[in-house]
């Protein structure tokens, strides 16, 4: 089986590189150094305003679920945005340093920071605040979630260590030869990490087993992405070389090499990576699947949102009007970002 690529939709989104991208169902977001979130409309292929509520570098986006994202940057800055309106409910102050990385938990009750004030710290997002603060030995620059909630995984330079949510505490440490530029859980207990080398290796969070590795590219790998579809398991990597490529993922043949769907050349310096998934081209089967697998915990999710919500705009309706800084057209953007220019120019 093999799959074609086609170019889509391209678009000059940034003054300098990015730095951060994500998605949900309908949007797909990117951050860059200089200092704004693109947004952009999948389904129409349009471009669809910035945010320019932080002052650094966006090092972190990830949306929960329809109706919200939450951004981080080297501003020490967390921001909660509404993502039917774009309105930024709340702006926490997270981080003393940077905000290097953020994880949303399943529940979408709680999220977890990392930053470069060597502290992991738990978010309770249903009041929007800081709910423990843990001080680590060195710097970690990724935090991220296992699917089912039940552990969490930071990185620190070349180690991976799991944590176990109802303990808070280490139960293994993968350790690599190589700095670790990118993690990706494919199921509840196996990662794919990617490094400062051209390979992939798959990890068992029980055993801190090395289960396989193999090469992927000419160059270090930047970002590994994951995704099912129509049963299989789908692989995608971006990397220095300027490829991105696309695999099949045999978990009961793991140790066999992954099959080469497709690649692309798109003779870039790739930074960041996100898939997003035209859900009118997902099949009937795959579609009822899925319906029927989030079945019983949909309304648990929309009572969560909801409550968030109410609790955030709440508090800070006013600032929100106030703080919102949404400009559609591109020639608004340029007045904005040539201000910050001056200023910095300026202050330095």
């Amino acid at each position: 089986q093999s799959w074609t690529v086609v170019p889509d939709f391209t678009h000059h989104a940034h003054s300098a590189s990015l730095s951060a991208v994500a998605v949900n169902n309908r949007y797909v977001v990117t951050g860059s150094r200089d200092e704004t979130i693109q947004i952009y409309d999948m389904k129409k292929k349009v471009e669809h305003g910035a945010l320019l509520q932080h002052n650094g570098t966006i090092t972190c986006l990830e949306f929960y679920g329809t109706a919200h994202l939450l951004s981080g940057a080297e501003d020490g800055l967390i921001c909660i945005w509404n993502t039917k309106r774009w309105e930024c409910l709340k702006s926490i102050k997270a981080h003393k340093g940077h905000v290097t990385s953020l994880s949303i938990h399943p529940s979408g009750k709680l999220a977890l920071s990392v930053g470069t004030d060597k502290t992991l710290r738990t978010w309770n997002l249903v009041e929007g605040r800081s709910a423990f603060i843990k001080n680590l030995k060195q710097n970690a620059h990724i935090i991220k979630w296992s699917p089912d909630g039940e552990r969490y995984v930071t990185v620190i330079t070349n180690k991976v260590d799991i944590y176990k949510l109802d303990t808070a505490s280490v139960t293994g440490t993968i350790t690599t030869e190589k700095r670790i530029s990118s993690l990706r859980f494919i199921t509840d207990s196996i990662l794919a990490i990617t490094g400062d080398d051209e390979i992939i290796r798959f990890y068992s969070c029980d055993s801190q087993k090395c289960l396989c590795e193999f090469k992927a590219h000419d160059n270090r790998i930047k970002d590994i992405y994951s995704f099912e579809r129509e049963g299989q398991h789908v692989i995608v990597t971006a990397s220095s070389d300027g490829y991105i490529k696309v695999w099949n993922l045999d978990l009961n043949k793991i140790k066999d090499e992954l099959s080469l769907l497709c690649e692309v050349n798109t003779k870039a310096r790739l930074t960041c990576l996100a898939v997003w998934l035209d859900e009118a081209s997902e099949t009937k089967e795959n579609s009822s699947k899925a319906a029927t697998s989030s079945q019983a915990n949909e309304d648990e999710k929309s009572s969560i949102v909801k409550k968030n919500k109410v609790c955030w705009t709440d508090k800070s309706e006013k600032t929100a009007k106030r703080k919102r800084k949404i400009t559609p057209e591109r020639q608004k953007l340029e007045v904005q970002l040539q201000k910050k220019k001056k200023k910095r120019n300026s202050s330095a």
